[in-house]
């Protein structure tokens, strides 16, 4: 991928991620009950949800890709006794 194109792809995923954690904080200040001088609070209680929720995501879909390797010359403990 080319430089340029990469920094796009990047500032867009930044972009949706930055969207998502305020979106996730706006309706932890709800449910906070809407009081002021919080946003900081809520911002990073938002930003820690989505990025554990994201790494749970990733290590999930990368032990699913893991490729199984096959068993050469191996026999079952039965079939040894």
């Amino acid at each position: 991928m080319r430089r340029g194109c990469r920094l796009i792809v990047e500032r867009n995923a930044m972009s949706n991620l930055e969207e998502t954690i305020r979106e996730r904080a706006y309706h932890i200040w709800i449910a906070d009950g809407q009081p002021e001088g919080k946003a900081d609070i809520h911002w990073l209680d938002a930003q820690r949800e989505i990025l554990a929720t994201s790494v749970e995501s990733l290590v999930s879909t990368a032990a699913a890709m893991k490729p199984k390797r096959p068993r050469y010359g191996r026999k079952s403990k039965a079939a040894a006794a």
